[in-house]
């Protein structure tokens, strides 16, 4: 034990510096340091002397803030969520990206930073601003953020690199994507090439205040989240060039990417008449809710009802029938995205990386037979 240190109560003791620890020893406050930040750099019997005193004066270590405004880098990045943490390590999709990136951070040793904020309608100072402010990070990734999220201001007035994943581009940060609004018009154009006329589309959230149910023309035109404005777009484009009218088109808005919220808006559009012979989903986990209900109602997919996803999620090959979608490569986008955000981009222009897509046409889709459809629909 160590001798001539006085223990004072926790309300009266006085703040513990470096410079506290090194005064009681006798040493240098490098020496000090060195015992936390640079261990090789003494001898065993010494570090063990620091740590102690450490110990029993209650001092963790360097101020990690402090820290790394001295070294210039703090070792780690943050990623800025719209939803739960919770549905960030459930979601196939978000899981796939974030697994990405963990392995692109893990590679040189960065640490990754999660910054959640379920509430999107977030004003300029909240607890999910403050997080971004006070975040001790090298740069940010922003994932799939709406367009008025007022983190990404902060984010921009920190001057700090960003990279942004399924949203909107902006000038000066690096982008990583895929083009949204072509890959759901190739969706669509399957669709419509094995002949079907009568389309419903489930779609993602549009904006952030918790909206569900069937929007019209003038909510698609003012919608906030990047993704799903780019998808109806394609899906509109697609279906114009066919001849037939978008504003005729039933367009169900889901409040999450969940298979439940799939099936609520399935059970809505195949309520109408005259039903969907074709549901364009703009996720596989909606699509898959929607599958679900088809059964539920004695619809055989794709005899009565097709059915496309998008992402291509593990589930979709799985799924009975297998569920026809859309490819795109969640896993590398994160990698992608990581290794931007750790290594920057110098003085080049920001990159926007924009990864192919594939339809993968599988058992879920097929030619439509109107009149069965016909029959099906009186029956219910």
């Amino acid at each position: 034990m160590l001798v001539g240190v006085m223990i004072e109560p926790p309300s009266t003791r006085p703040r513990v510096t470096l410079q506290t620890l090194a005064d009681a020893l006798g040493v240098s406050r490098t020496t000090v340091s060195n015992a936390f930040n640079r261990p090789d750099q003494l001898a065993a019997e010494l570090r063990e002397r620091v740590l102690a005193l450490a110990q029993e004066l209650g001092y963790a270590g360097p101020n990690a803030a402090a820290r790394s405004l001295r070294r210039g880098r703090s070792g780690a990045i943050g990623l800025l969520l719209t939803e739960t943490l919770t549905y960030a390590v459930t979601d196939p999709v978000a899981l796939a990206l974030l697994r990405g990136i963990a392995e692109a951070s893990e590679a040189v040793g960065v640490s990754l930073l999660l910054i959640p904020a379920p509430d999107t309608a977030q004003p300029a100072a909240s607890p999910a601003t403050d997080a971004v402010l006070s975040a001790v990070v090298d740069g940010f990734i922003a994932y799939a953020l709406p367009t008025d999220d007022a983190r990404l201001q902060v984010v921009r007035e920190r001057g700090l690199p960003l990279v942004i994943v399924d949203q909107q581009p902006l000038a000066g940060s690096a982008t990583v994507r895929v083009d949204d609004a072509r890959a759901a018009a190739s969706a669509a154009e399957h669709l419509l090439a094995l002949g079907h006329r009568q389309v419903a589309v489930i779609s993602l959230p549009i904006r952030g205040d918790d909206r569900v149910g069937l929007v019209d023309l003038a909510r698609q035109q003012q919608a906030t989240y990047w993704v799903s404005s780019e998808r109806l777009r394609g899906y509109a484009g697609a279906v114009q060039a066919a001849g037939i009218a978008w504003a005729q088109v039933p367009v169900w808005e889901c409040r999450a990417n969940t298979r439940e919220a799939g099936a609520v808006a399935a059970r809505a559009l195949l309520a109408q008449d005259p039903r969907p012979s074709a549901i364009l989903a703009a996720s596989d986990q909606l699509a898959l809710g929607a599958m679900r209900v088809a059964e539920e109602l004695g619809l055989q997919v794709p005899d009565d009802l097709s059915i496309i996803g998008f992402d291509d999620i593990p589930a979709a090959a799985r799924a009975e029938p297998p569920l026809t979608t859309v490819r795109q490569p969640m896993l590398e986008k994160g990698r992608r995205a990581g290794r931007l955000s750790v290594a920057g981009w110098g003085s080049q222009a920001a990159p926007d990386v924009v990864f192919e897509t594939t339809v993968v046409v599988r058992g879920s889709t097929a030619a439509p037979d109107y009149g069965r459809a016909t029959v099906q629909s009186k029956g219910h």
